[in-house]
């Protein structure tokens, strides 16, 4: 049976907890083993390099020196990585190492919550498959990524709010490599309610699972 971890914490307006448990149930639903904790100092402990897959929900939170290493040890070792929106994409603000590691960091949301469409750029991808370009209302993430990411979806910014960024492609969706781990990152998922769009559910399902195989 594959073992996943989920640890989370940080911010509260991301509903960390909240998400923890929906997340549980997901894997789950995939036949996983589920533990969760809500400290950092589950990743210094040795065992979670035998684990399938790692999911951090933390924001904007801090992590000790041998923490991040064991993490960073763990999925280069082949532990999957896989998450979303702050709660991996803007977790460890003063790490780059983590940021290397999932292939992209948060810096902004222009406008807050507001409507956007979510651009499939890889419907042959067996994450993407069976789902079309879609409108979400969220946090719009702009982010500063890695161009080796295998980006799955992207969406275009207006100008309404930041007009020096209007028309920039900004990826949503993407798979990595770190070491011999495989990392999943979408942007998509603010608060608890949005794993109630389907699409944004099933790309973040589907998505650990790939990070675990």
């Amino acid at each position: 049976m594959k073992e996943a971890l989920i640890v989370w914490g940080g911010w509260s307006g991301h509903e960390p907890q909240q998400c923890a448990e929906i997340v549980g149930q997901m894997l789950e639903e995939e036949g996983f083993k589920v533990f969760t904790e809500n400290t950092t100092e589950a990743f210094a402990d040795p065992s979670i390099r035998e684990l399938s897959l790692i999911v951090p929900i933390i924001t904007m939170a801090k992590i000790e020196k041998e923490e991040v290493s064991n993490l960073l040890e763990a999925v280069k070792g082949g532990v999957g990585l896989g998450g979303y929106h702050g709660g991996t994409g803007d977790a460890f603000r003063d790490q780059p190492e983590y940021q290397f590691m999932v292939g992209g960091q948060w810096v902004a949301h222009p406008g807050d919550i507001i409507d956007y469409r979510v651009d499939v750029t890889r419907a042959d991808d067996p994450v993407m498959a069976g789902i079309e370009s879609f409108a979400y209302r969220s946090e719009q993430y702009y982010m500063h990524v890695d161009p080796s990411n295998e980006v799955l979806a992207t969406t275009r910014f207006g100008g309404d709010h930041a007009e020096w960024i209007d028309g920039t492609v900004m990826p949503v969706v993407w798979k990595r490599r770190y070491g011999r781990g495989r990392v999943f990152y979408s942007s998509l998922g603010h608060v608890a309610s949005e794993f109630q769009v389907p699409q944004m559910r099933a790309i973040l399902q589907r998505g650990l699972v790939w990070a675990a195989a």
